[in-house]
């Protein structure tokens, strides 16, 4: 491959998700597939999705802004900004944004398996589906990633 890939700050695919906007940085185009960034900002004192596992995909986290609580099991960790979390598959883990501002992560996914994840989400609320944790949850399934609620 002799291309590169230049997304300027305004660029990038937006999906809004409720209180969450991701905006796909690299959806694996230009890596073959091995790697997927996206942007996360999320609302302040906002969850985020189910606690969850992937079985099939390393994801990473980098806080740009503000301050995720990450939940790993049973443990909470606080991450400020400039903290970077790398979840290996199997994993159980979500974040939230318990803060009073919008909190802002970069997101990595290798390989890009969970890019589509989130463009799947926005359809299945657009089709009129609620963003519900089974909602969630469905969806998720279909990306080797089981909800805690799955867990044994």
């Amino acid at each position: 491959m002799t291309d590169v890939s230049i997304v300027p700050p305004n660029g990038g695919e937006v999906i809004e998700l409720g209180p969450a906007r991701i905006r796909i940085l690299e959806d694996g185009a230009t890596t073959a597939h091995r790697l997927g960034i996206g942007e996360i900002t999320l609302a302040p004192h906002t969850a985020g999705p189910p606690q969850h596992r992937h079985a099939q995909h390393d994801e990473g986290f980098y806080v740009v802004s503000g301050t995720a609580r990450f939940t790993v099991g049973d443990t909470d960790y606080d991450a400020p900004a400039g903290t970077l979390v790398m979840v290996p598959p199997g994993v159980p883990h979500t974040f939230a944004n318990p803060g009073d501002q919008p909190m802002v992560m970069v997101n990595t996914f290798t390989p890009d398996l969970y890019v589509q994840y989130f463009r799947d989400l926005r359809d299945t609320i657009a089709d009129g589906q609620g963003m519900t944790p089974q909602t969630v949850t469905e969806v998720m399934s279909r990306y080797a990633t089981t909800a805690a609620t799955d867990f044994a």
